[in-house]
């Protein structure tokens, strides 16, 4: 199996998790065949049957249509086109629609597209708050789009957030553009074989999804589009994927994506019940390991089962988890950073938390591979390198250790 080394407690599954041997299989198998699906002649059919069957599997687990699977490069670009396609379809057919509602905890392949369009494209960008569990407020949304319906050319709420973990009530906010006609478009990266997720019932008109957060390979996902949804191309060429999404089709990728995605989503209710024990004993040992630490995000069943994300006091984010690294636990900081210097994380800012705990927080996220062995190993590291973090950023102070 091609998971992290033993001498790694791999907590980053949020990040990438690793690859399930049967999609090597899958994957192997068809790098040794020749054509392309676009072909007519018998290579190229036989690509284009392992493309189309690896639709209809994505479809069945997903409950959608095969013909509104189009498959991309990845979460990025199916975000992108979604936001951008259908501001530019809605905004041609009625000039009046400028608005697009989001929240303010998207990730930044939904977040960067949406500023862009703010600065270039003359839309009108509102991020509407969410609550201190970073939970949508579905009053805000209902009067941002009850203020003037007409205006609104797109509302794009992911399903989970990729920091703490909350699940987003996707199907409500659907609902409540379904009265106006408004499109929905929900990033759906981070729940998928972690939650169940079904597009039909979500009534969202758009869904992405990608391959390697479930044990798929990295370059390939998918947008999930309804038949009737209206939206202008990012990319034109050959007029593949319904003339959505052009570019020669990566059958290869395609298979190893739909063989994940079975495997994720047949597997999840089995393995949510193991995350989420692991993760328990994972917050339970953080927490009596350093009890200044906060937990960050819903303590209840409306939070991703495998994401445990904490703040530390007076540590800064980046240094706790190279002092984690160098003792073999990966995890990761929501925090980025611009030319070297730390910046708070936008997810936690929105929350309401001051600029240091949004800077001093790390996000564990368990996966598939995940073993006993690695929240053991993360919960006695993490005292050491929090008193280390400390330390190194208070030795000015004259105040004591946490």
């Amino acid at each position: 199996m091609n998971a992290p080394s033993s001498a790694v407690a791999y907590l980053d599954h949020a990040a990438t998790t690793p690859i399930y041997p049967e999609v090597i299989d899958a994957m192997t198998r068809q790098l040794a065949r020749l054509g392309n699906a676009s072909s007519l002649h018998g290579s190229g059919r036989a690509a284009r049957r392992v493309v189309e069957e690896s639709r209809e599997t994505l479809a069945a687990v997903l409950n959608a249509r095969p013909s509104e699977v189009v498959f991309t490069s990845g979460g990025t670009e199916s975000n992108n086109l979604a936001v951008k396609g259908f501001f530019w379809a809605r905004h041609r057919a009625d000039t009046r629609r400028t608005r697009i509602l989001s929240t303010a905890i998207e990730h930044h392949a939904v977040l960067d597209p949406l500023h862009w369009l703010a600065t270039e494209g003359g839309a009108e960008v509102e991020l509407l708050p969410v609550d201190a569990e970073a939970r949508l407020n579905l009053d805000a949304l209902r009067s941002a789009v009850e203020r003037d319906p007409a205006s609104v050319a797109l509302i794009t709420v992911m399903h989970a957030n990729n920091e703490v973990g909350t699940l987003q009530p996707i199907e409500q906010v659907a609902a409540i553009a379904a009265s106006h006609a408004i499109p929905v478009h929900t990033d759906s990266v981070q729940p998928m074989g972690q939650v169940p997720v079904d597009f039909a019932a979500t009534g969202v008109d758009a869904m992405t999804v990608s391959g390697h957060k479930i044990g798929g390979p990295f370059g390939v996902g998918a947008l999930l589009l309804r038949r009737d949804a209206e939206l202008v191309s990012l990319l034109h060429g050959g007029g593949q994927e319904r003339d959505v999404r052009s570019g020669t089709i990566d059958a290869p990728g395609i298979a190893g994506f739909a063989v994940a995605a079975e495997l994720a989503v047949k597997g999840q209710p089995e393995r949510a019940a193991t995350l989420a024990a692991l993760r328990e004993e994972l917050i339970a040992g953080v927490l009596e390991a350093v009890p200044d630490a906060r937990l960050n995000g819903p303590t209840d069943d409306r939070r991703l089962p495998g994401n445990a994300h904490f703040s530390f006091p007076g540590c800064e984010g980046d240094s706790l988890l190279m002092l984690l690294d160098a003792q073999g636990v990966e995890c990761s900081t929501g925090s980025a950073c611009s030319a070297g210097v730390p910046q708070p994380s936008h997810v936690l800012l929105a929350m309401g938390r001051d600029d240091a705990a949004a800077r001093g927080s790390l996000r564990f996220s368990l996966g598939h591979t995940s073993t006993p062995v690695d929240v053991e190993r993360a919960v006695r590291e993490i005292g050491p390198a929090v008193q280390r973090a400390w330390l190194a950023g208070n030795t000015t102070s004259g105040r004591s250790g946490p």
